[in-house]
């Protein structure tokens, strides 16, 4: 396993915690700019200016021969080059897109060119056996043009099509952004369990310590040996708490793997984006941004479209149609421009018709009327998009404000952690403490930089979802 993750720098029992870089002061609110103690090397929040709510640009470079380096933006381009969903979605556009180019090009004039040879057994009269023919030899070259000069149906089935195209081009931008979201959380979990083994290696050695500290207390008499068994089970806790983690990333990177590579089990790293001083768009421009760029709302609304045009061309059985065919070329016994006796073979011909409906047995009625109820039907989508989108966005808005509102407590919480633990063991190391109460305090502030650490990623990934609603996720 290859993924790029610091080794905490633990301090000693009994001393001061280490001190922690200095980190930027442009912070969202509620959230301060130091790490936890007892968590140096896992830097909370990245120094530097405040980013756009989905931060990552491109891959790092690699050298030749080394594992890959992802950033967010690298990891949903891999995705789209291999999601299944989301290349169905695409050849879904291009066969809407081929079914309105047929639908066009039925809406036009065609030109076909027959040849055509009819030998018919002779019988001693120039026609032959079959009096329907013109003689024993017949030849047709001919160029023959074809138009239906008038017809809703056509007119209406052609702009159905334009529907149809918008709506699955609006449908892949769904599934893009359905991917999106897959990745995103793919993408967080794997920064969040690497960042619970560094956790886990640091808590093991915590523990390891005190053992330490319990067995040179109890060969010089001053601790009993209650107190190295408990030290001892607190490291066993420890190892397979680490090795639960070690599992875990595991588990997330395969996860992630099977999105983005052919071969789960491809080697690659992960640029680490947890940025708890990213700020929080307000509500309103989430809002307005979202409303304008859903695809879901335009999925919507070109399938009422198609819909509305699916009615038109039911109702274009009510109407005669008009069609016109002209032909130009030779019908002849003779294959020549003339025949005997000087007779002028090249021609033409034109035909019209009309067609007008006259009785089917209700038949068109009922088509309007199964058009009319999928428009209907198309509406009432349409408005239950609207409200549901809506409700998406106050959603995940408040969620994402929460995690935000959060961080502050979960920072001061892991602060006030290590910070009890510490005290504790200068407590133990002057006979005021039980081991109950280091392994109590050890426990709790394992708990605290795990809490702090899923705040942070619950943050990244509200700010995602925000994000793609309103289409700034790429």
């Amino acid at each position: 396993m290859v993924l790029r993750a610091q080794q905490p720098t633990v301090s000693q029992p009994g001393a001061p915690p280490a001190a922690q870089p200095e980190q930027p002061t442009n912070q969202a609110p509620g959230a301060s700019g130091k790490a936890p103690p007892g968590a140096a090397g896992q830097t909370p929040g990245a120094a530097g200016p405040s980013q756009p709510a989905v931060p990552g640009q491109t891959g790092a470079a690699t050298a030749p021969g080394a594992p890959l380096t992802l950033d967010l933006n690298a990891a949903l381009q891999r995705a789209r080059d291999y999601n299944q969903q989301f290349l169905n979605a695409t050849i879904a556009v291009q066969l809407a897109h081929e079914d309105r180019v047929q639908a066009k090009a039925a809406y036009y004039p065609t030109l076909n060119w027959l040849n055509q040879y009819i030998y018919t057994q002779g019988d001693g009269t120039p026609s032959g056996v079959f009096v329907a023919n013109d003689g024993v030899h017949v030849y047709n070259e001919q160029a023959a043009v074809h138009a239906e000069l008038f017809s809703l149906t056509r007119r209406a089935e052609y702009r159905r099509a334009v529907a149809a195209e918008a709506a699955a081009k609006a449908r892949q931008e769904i599934a893009q952004r359905g991917l999106a979201a897959t990745v995103v959380q793919s993408y967080y979990a794997v920064i969040t369990a690497d960042r619970h083994l560094a956790n886990a290696r640091q808590s093991l050695a915590e523990a390891q310590r005190f053992l330490d500290i319990t067995q040179k207390q109890e060969a010089g008499g001053e601790a009993a040996h209650a107190d190295v068994i408990k030290a001892q089970l607190q490291v066993q806790q420890r190892q397979r708490d680490l090795q639960d983690a070690e599992v875990n990333i595991e588990k997330a990177r395969l996860a992630l793997g099977v999105i983005l590579f052919p071969d789960p089990l491809q080697e690659y790293k992960i640029e680490e984006e947890l940025r708890p001083d990213t700020p929080l768009p307000s509500l309103e421009e989430i809002r307005s941004e979202a409303l304008a760029n859903s695809p879901d709302v335009r999925e919507a609304k070109a399938a009422a479209q198609q819909a509305h045009f699916g009615v038109a061309s039911a109702r274009g059985a009510y109407y005669p149609s008009l069609v016109l065919d002209y032909w130009y070329g030779i019908d002849a016994n003779v294959f020549g421009i003339t025949g005997p006796h000087g007779r002028q073979n090249l021609g033409s011909v034109a035909q019209g018709t009309v067609t007008v409906p006259v009785w089917n047995w209700g038949l068109t009625r009922s088509k309007v009327r199964a058009a009319e109820l999928q428009e209907k039907q198309a509406q009432i989508d349409l408005t239950f998009t609207q409200r549901q989108l809506v409700a998406n966005i106050n959603g995940f808005y408040l969620e994402a404000r929460a995690a935000r509102d959060q961080l502050a407590s979960l920072r001061s919480s892991a602060e006030l952690s290590a910070e009890s633990l510490r005290l504790t063991l200068l407590r133990y190391t002057a006979g005021e403490a039980t081991a109950l109460e280091v392994s109590d305090a050890q426990n709790t502030l394992a708990q605290a930089r795990n809490a702090y650490d899923d705040g942070m990623a619950r943050y990244a990934v509200g700010l995602a979802n925000l994000a793609t609603l309103t289409g700034r996720l790429p």
